[in-house]
This record gives C-alpha cells, structure tokens and sequence, in this order.
C-alpha cells in the first residue's frame, strides 16, 4: 500500500486560499487505512474548511482514487457539485491527485492535501513498514524474501558492510541488518552456501522513471 501524510491545515489553507468553493476527494484504500483521505478525515477536513470560510459544494470517497474508473463515476455522480466549484482538494496518494487532474475534462484546480511517503507492508500491529523500492529488478527469491536494496542502509547486495554489530546496520543501530537476517534465514534452511553465489549489479535501467504498463489485449 502506499503511505500518504496528511498537510498541515494552515498549509491546505494556504493552497486554496484564493478559492470560495472547494469539492473533496478522498480514498477508500490506502488513504483510509492511513488515516489521510478516509471519510472520517474527509468530514474532519469539510468541518475545518467551513469554520474557515470556505464553501465545500461536495465530498466523495472513491474506493481506488488511482483507478480512472472510479474517478469518471464520482465526478458524474458530483457533476452539480463540481459545476459549483473552484477547486478540488484530493487526500489520497500523488498517483490518486494525478488520476483526479488526468480523468478531469472541467479544467478544475486540482491540489494534493497529502505528502505521499513511500509504499509499504503492514505489520500484525498497524505499523506501516517501508520493504519495497519498486527497483523493477527483484531478488527476493535470492534473498529468503528479505529485500537488501530496501532494507539495508546502503542497499548491498553481496553481504553485510564492516560496519553493522551484533546484527545492527551501522547507519542506524535501532535497525536490524538486512543482511545478518538474510543469513539466518540461510542458516535455518541449511542453505549457507547459497551466499557463495555473486549476485550480479543491478540493472537500474528498470527502475527508470516514469514508469508504464500495457496490458495485453486478449
């Protein structure tokens, strides 16, 4: 999922500072379960906005806000609202703001309410978890699922620096390193001697930006 933080208010304010009616868009995915772009902080967000001054014609909660289908079905569902409005305030993730400005055909002001953080894997506790870089290039089937290019300080790929002691990473000693858990994981599996084979340098073409998807059309 991705990990969105919400603006300061005075910040948001500041935005749309120049407008009177203002249309809210949240997220039902991952901006919900971050507590950034759900309807509860959408209503939070609405109340805030009217002590201020402003006039919020509407409000919607598309389930994916990243998902251009759902955008189209919101807005025609708004159409009124939005006929109202002066601009649109998107607390969903960068992705979800963009989604909202490309499926837009009112040539409304768009403005992202959230900094968008990183993606993540969600622990037993809530906690949201940064294990992924999206490097284009995976090696976990290398690695015993444990990502080095993420997970260690200075994304190694053949083993643990000099600098990590008692299976802490130099950089930041309240972490473990990425490499001494690959290993364990090695050593419980019998399979130590894997660490043996090189693995080769990363082929950062993949991880070239912007990146894009075609589906195939069967």
């Amino acid at each position: 999922m991705i990990i969105t933080k919400q603006k300061d208010f005075d910040f948001i304010l500041g935005l749309v500072k120049d407008k009177k009616n203002i249309f809210l868009v949240g997220c039902g995915e991952c901006a919900t379960i971050c507590k950034t772009g759900g309807e509860e902080q959408i209503l939070e967000i609405k109340k805030k906005l009217e002590k201020a001054g402003k006039v919020v014609t509407g409000w919607v909660v598309p389930e994916a806000t990243c998902i251009s289908s759902q955008v189209k079905m919101s807005m025609a569902k708004n159409r009124k609202a939005l006929n109202q409005t002066d601009g649109v305030l998107v607390f969903a993730c960068g992705s979800g703001t963009q989604s909202f400005k490309e499926n837009d055909r009112m040539s409304l002001d768009v403005y992202s309410g959230n900094d968008t953080l990183f993606a993540a894997a969600v622990d037993s506790q809530g906690n949201f978890k940064e294990v992924c870089s999206s490097c284009g290039d995976c090696i976990l089937d290398l690695t015993e699922g444990v990502c080095p290019v993420t997970r260690c300080a200075k994304g190694l790929l053949n083993g643990p620096c000099g600098g990590q002691k008692d299976g802490k990473c130099e950089v930041d000693r309240t972490k473990d390193c990425a490499w001494i858990l690959i290993y364990k994981l090695k050593e419980q599996k019998n399979k130590i001697n894997d660490l043996k084979n090189i693995i080769p340098t990363r082929d950062h073409k993949k991880s070239l930006r912007p990146h894009s998807l075609e589906l195939k059309k069967s």
